[in-house]
């Protein structure tokens, strides 16, 4: 494969040409992922409580902070081995260790039952779909199909299936424009991930833009090629990048 053209965030000269597909970010970008995981983590933390009297003193914030620290040994690992994990930390607290298979299962099936798209996204993908291919490309484990996203995408594509490691992997965005099927300069990914969202797809020839629906302030050396706080902004943000005629 050769080398694709730099990004803006190395300097290079932005993509010209309409942008062809358009490939997002899963969690925190089309999904509303952080209540469905509080969620599940409540449910298993009432299981606990119920099998054991050890469980009263372990609270919700116990739970959520196990995910913490586990998750930077284990970054590049599959999300759900991540979780297995963090699950164990916390059944750990209450003697519960051997009952990992049986929490994990309820962990899973919550969380994925409480998972849904921001209200924006639909309405979006359907106005984009008039005239964008649309993609779905994620490290997570939000399978669309779970998450009340089936059918919106030409092509999904997830960490970890068929070896592909997770972003901000290079290999992770050849796999975007080899299922894209166009030239990387004719793809925007849109995701909410300064590193994984923006950086890393300039680096590999993408464009990108960045969801930035907390309003949060533009680290520094971030050059998007368009930033939005909602996805309802985004079709007129892809207008933008289009050449105008001279």
């Amino acid at each position: 494969m050769s080398t694709p053209p730099p990004g803006p965030a190395e300097g290079g000269e932005r993509p010209t040409g309409p942008p062809t597909a358009v490939v997002f970010d899963a969690d925190e970008t089309l999904l509303d992922l952080r209540p469905a995981v509080t969620g599940a983590l409540v449910a298993v933390l009432a299981e606990m409580r119920r099998r054991t009297p050890a469980a009263a003193a372990v609270r919700l914030a116990d739970l959520e902070a196990d995910w913490g620290a586990v998750f930077g040994a284990l970054s590049a690992a599959p999300v759900q081995e991540i979780r297995r994990t963090a699950l164990a930390r916390s059944l750990a607290r209450a003697g519960l260790d051997e009952h990992l298979d049986e929490m994990a299962a309820l962990f899973f099936a919550r969380r994925f039952a409480l998972t849904r798209p921001f209200p924006d996204a639909l309405p979006a993908l359907a106005a984009l779909r008039r005239r964008h291919l649309l993609g779905f490309a994620t490290n997570g484990n939000s399978r669309a199909e779970r998450c009340g996203l089936a059918g919106e995408f030409a092509f999904e594509l997830y960490a970890h299936e068929n070896g592909l490691p997770k972003k901000p992997a290079p290999e992770f965005y050849a796999a975007v424009v080899a299922a894209a099927g166009v030239p990387a300069e004719r793809i925007v990914y849109v995701g909410d991930s300064p590193e994984h969202d923006v950086v890393a797809p300039q680096r590999a020839g993408l464009r990108a833009v960045w969801l930035n629906r907390l309003g949060l302030p533009r680290p520094a050396g971030l050059s998007p090629d368009a930033e939005v706080s909602t996805l309802a902004e985004l079709s007129d943000a892809l207008v933008k990048l289009e050449p105008t005629n001279a």
